[in-house]
């Protein structure tokens, strides 16, 4: 369900007001439970003086997600984030240049259940406040546009405030060839909480910046406990034709604080523990990596033909304090196609086509299985008439492959008018369009796999008024 009310005044200021709430769920025999729930509400607005170079934007908006998941092979997770973020942003116009600053305050809370691949129970419960102040000018110098800009990112939890100077620049070479590049420094508070274990992650957990986690990587003291890192970009833009635009990135993106489950965990943070290393007993490690990569676009426009062309090439590694590995998301290809034509006397009528490729995701293959018998504080059991679970002995993290990704949608629409305000929209498609089996899940347990959707057709109506 997802509500939208808009209110708009003569001189361009505007209310806006929504509210949503979202929820799925996923059986099968191996995948016993995914369920996840999210609903919030929000408003924001934008407030321009009359006669005045002055304008005011402000949100306000709360959220809360859900996800839970109940396997019949694993013990179950769960995880929980809700909040609230308000922002108030100003802009002032001065001619071809401008110059804007704003104030931001967050506000959430984490609750997150998981269990790392040798069962030891990890446990999170966590509020964070959070305040920031930003600036940024924006500045035209003949074919040069400068953006630098400033943001003091305060975390109050944590008692860590975030310096973070960040430049934009854009050169026009000529009317047709432009070059571009920006840097800064970002911090970060949120960690995703995905299991290594899994073939396929359906499992998106959140954690906030921990007080369990260590303070040292590879003997190098860090002085907080925030995610850090550097990113740079650097790229252009051409207009081949004047129907035709090329545009092309390439970024490196230093990450040189990351926190992640302990994968490693073996044993409670306890004093009974004290001469155990970090990486054997807390919840969370300290880690560093690098995501480097190329986005290029091509789009065609020509009458009502649209042609959009993307391809991105990406490697991500990162290094914990025994191995460097690739994580679940680095997928090393990407291309997406999107083409779409207008018909019809009044041009009522369009059918559009989407293709998407994707290299295979990362995943740690299995290499057998094994009796796990616990003996507990028994030493006297006989171990030899005593009755194990399953175990599983894991390959070497991450170094196998899932299978390639594709996918064809098509659809056609119809736009019909009713009256002075009021439109109809028919639309018919059809999803995996030549019926790929895509992997949705995999049980390494029973080697059960399960795939996406198949050919799936549609129809829709939408009422605009």
């Amino acid at each position: 369900m997802y509500g939208k009310l808009s209110f708009n005044a003569d001189n361009g200021s505007k209310l806006n007001l929504s509210g949503f709430n979202f929820t799925d769920q996923v059986r099968y025999r191996s995948l016993q439970d995914l369920n996840w729930n999210t609903f919030g509400a929000g408003a924001n607005f934008v407030l321009i003086p009359n006669a005045n170079n002055f304008l005011f934007e402000g949100v306000f908006s709360y959220s809360d997600y859900k996800i839970s998941l109940e396997e019949a092979s694993r013990p179950s997770r769960s995880s929980r984030i809700n909040g609230f973020n308000m922002n108030l942003n100003f802009k002032y116009f001065l001619g071809e240049n401008d110059f804007q600053w704003g104030v931001e305050a967050i506000g959430f809370s984490t609750d997150f259940t998981f269990f790392n691949a040798v069962d030891r129970k990890i446990v999170q419960n966590e509020n964070n406040t959070e305040l920031a102040l930003y600036a940024k000018y924006r500045l035209l110098l003949g074919n040069l546009v400068l953006e630098p800009s400033f943001r003091l990112h305060y975390y109050a939890s944590l008692g860590n405030a975030s310096p973070e100077p960040r430049i934009g620049a854009k050169y026009n070479v000529t009317e047709r060839f432009r070059l571009k590049g920006a840097a800064g420094l970002y911090s970060q508070n949120l960690i995703a909480g995905v299991s290594d274990r899994d073939v396929v992650n359906l499992f998106y957990g959140f954690i906030s910046a921990p007080d369990n986690a260590p303070t040292t990587f590879k003997d190098k003291e860090f002085a907080t406990k925030l995610q850090r890192a550097r990113h740079y970009i650097l790229g252009f833009e051409s207009d081949l034709t004047k129907h035709i635009k090329w545009n092309v990135e390439a970024y490196y993106f230093d990450f040189n604080q990351l926190t992640n489950i302990n994968r490693n965990k073996l044993y409670d943070d306890n004093q009974q523990n004290a001469d155990k290393p970090d990486i054997q007993k807390k919840d969370l490690i300290l880690e560093q990596g690098i995501s480097q990569g190329v986005d290029m676009t091509l789009k065609y426009e020509y009458k009502r033909f649209y042609v959009w062309a993307v391809y991105s090439l990406m490697k991500v590694t990162r290094e914990d304090e025994l191995i460097t590995y690739s994580p679940v998301w680095d997928r090393r290809h990407n291309v997406n196609l999107l083409a779409s034509f207008e018909f019809g006397q009044d041009l009522n009528w369009s059918v559009s086509a989407r293709w998407n490729f994707g290299s295979g995701f990362p995943f740690t293959q299995t290499q057998g299985f094994y009796e796990n018998v616990s003996l507990g504080n028994n030493l006297n059991e006989n171990y030899t008439q005593t009755n194990g679970i399953l175990g599983t002995s894991y390959g070497d993290l991450n170094q196998g492959r899932l299978p390639t990704y594709h996918r064809l949608d098509v659809n056609i629409k119809r736009v019909q008018p009713v009256g002075d305000n009021a439109t109809l929209e028919f639309t018919a498609g059809v999803t995996n369009a030549y019926n790929r089996d895509n992997i949705f899940y995999f049980d390494r347990i029973k080697f059960e796999r399960i795939n996406q959707l198949p050919i799936l057709p549609s129809v829709g109506v939408n009422f605009l008024f």
